[in-house]
């Protein structure tokens, strides 16, 4: 069984996400069956069979998200430190062509969001920048081509 790194923030958010699933979706649903099954013959009923496929989609959902729950494996920040790229570091970067600077936090897969700075651990750039330090230059194949980005700063927050 292979462990899906995450931070606690990225457990909890899965956690919210599961609770909302089982406490309001999934009795939402079942009420909208049992609405539609009141109107009579099932094999027209577009409502009935538009209910029965968001109780598909919401029961594999639950069952995905209890999975990685169940294979997760928390990281602890706080007890981190030091100068090369691990899982749960804020990395600072210049993109040496564009003298761009960007930070990025190494998260898991699913607490991602490059909007406010979160990249995937399996993402292209993250996986350049794993046991890399301050001052190394890294290449990073990117859909947009070919990057090369110095580290600047690794923090621990």
């Amino acid at each position: 069984m292979e462990k899906i790194p995450m931070t606690e923030e990225g457990y909890k958010l899965l956690d919210a996400e599961l609770k909302k699933l089982k406490t309001i979706e999934r009795p939402a649903i079942i009420a909208a069956i049992a609405e539609a099954r009141s109107h009579g013959d099932l094999s027209e009923n577009a409502e009935y069979h538009a209910a029965k496929e968001r109780q598909s989609f919401i029961e594999g959902r639950i069952g995905e998200l209890e999975d990685k729950m169940a294979r997760s494996q928390i990281i602890d920040i706080s007890h981190l430190s030091g100068s090369t790229v691990k899982f749960g570091a804020t990395v600072k970067v210049l993109d040496e062509d564009t003298e761009e600077e960007n930070t990025y936090k190494i998260v898991g897969e699913d607490e991602s969001d490059v909007r406010s700075g979160k990249i995937s651990i399996a993402s292209p750039i993250a996986r350049a920048l794993i046991g890399k330090e301050v001052g190394d230059v890294v290449e990073v194949t990117t859909p947009s081509g070919i990057r090369s980005l110095e580290i600047m700063d690794v923090e621990w927050k």
